[in-house]
């Protein structure tokens, strides 16, 4: 390097600095940006976690294919041998199994949350100048669209073979709504999971043997007036079998006050349970 090289570039480093004073004085002195509300950082995150989905198309796989799977297979399978027709069983399983299948996707939002952990990505969130839950809410937000699209295709294909609510569109929006509502506080639990559990498949195991058996042992498939005394004094006490109960009156255009009251109650539970417990492991991860 030359003599002349060197003493330009400390020339230009004598320069520099005075600037550099200069700026961060007039940095200091400038007001910072207000901080994001709490619900524009949600959403911010919601956003996220919609563009998670663009990027892997993939797992779209569960809310499309999985669920026109389900409503064809119990439909042919089981609709003579239970109710005599294909016809007459579809008006009575598509709310039921429109509910299992969005209740059952909820799982993946915990899977989503130990993904991000293990990335490390939640160690950078939490040294924003956030509301501290809103990582998780705009997960729940985002998995809302994966509801939506869910139950739009359930809905699309039940018509197609067969199905017709006598509640109009209306009683099938208001049934779509009280599942929202319920889905979205259902997906506290595998937050939970997800902040608790080391891997992915720990996380989906766990769910699975939660979900399976609560979203079999209801209404959603049979009367369950068929069933064992001792079996029915549980499904009849079921957070699903309220909510199947619910969504299938509001879809033939009835009022169930006291369904509609226990899948609220149920989900404001769940919700204020599982959203506390949530952010205490999040807050000491």
């Amino acid at each position: 390097m030359s003599t002349a090289t060197t003493k330009t570039e400390l020339a230009d480093v004598e320069l520099a600095a005075p600037d550099a004073e200069r700026l961060s004085a007039l940095l200091v002195g400038l007001e910072r940006p207000p901080r994001p509300s709490a619900l524009s950082a949600s959403l911010t995150f919601g956003w996220r976690a919609m563009l998670k989905i663009k990027h892997v198309p993939e797992q779209l796989f569960d809310v499309t294919a999985f669920p026109i799977m389900l409503v064809l297979m119990y439909t042919y399978l089981f609709g003579g041998a239970l109710a005599g027709s294909t016809q007459e069983y579809i008006q009575f399983l598509l709310p039921g199994i429109l509910v299992m299948s969005v209740v059952m996707i909820t799982m993946y939002t915990g899977v989503s949350v130990n993904t991000d952990i293990t990335k490390g990505v939640f160690d950078r969130f939490r040294t924003l100048p956030i509301w501290r839950p809103a990582p998780m809410v705009g997960y729940l937000l985002g998995d809302v669209l994966r509801y939506v699209l869910a139950s739009a295709v359930m809905l699309t294909v039940g018509m197609i073979i067969g199905f017709r609510p006598d509640g109009g569109v209306l009683g099938v929006l208001s049934g779509v709504a009280l599942l929202l509502v319920f889905a979205f506080a259902f997906s506290w639990i595998w937050t939970m999971f997800g902040l608790l559990l080391r891997t992915e498949k720990s996380v989906m195991g766990v769910s699975m043997m939660v979900i399976f058996p609560l979203t079999f042992l209801s209404n959603v498939f049979v009367d369950p007036k068929t069933m064992p005394g001792w079996l029915q004094a549980f499904v009849n006490n079921s957070p699903i079998t309220h909510l199947a109960t619910a969504v299938r009156e509001l879809m033939a255009g009835n009022w169930p006050a006291s369904a509609l009251a226990w899948s609220l109650g149920w989900a404001g539970l769940i919700m204020v349970v599982f959203g506390a417990v949530t952010m205490r492991l999040y807050n000491r991860k």
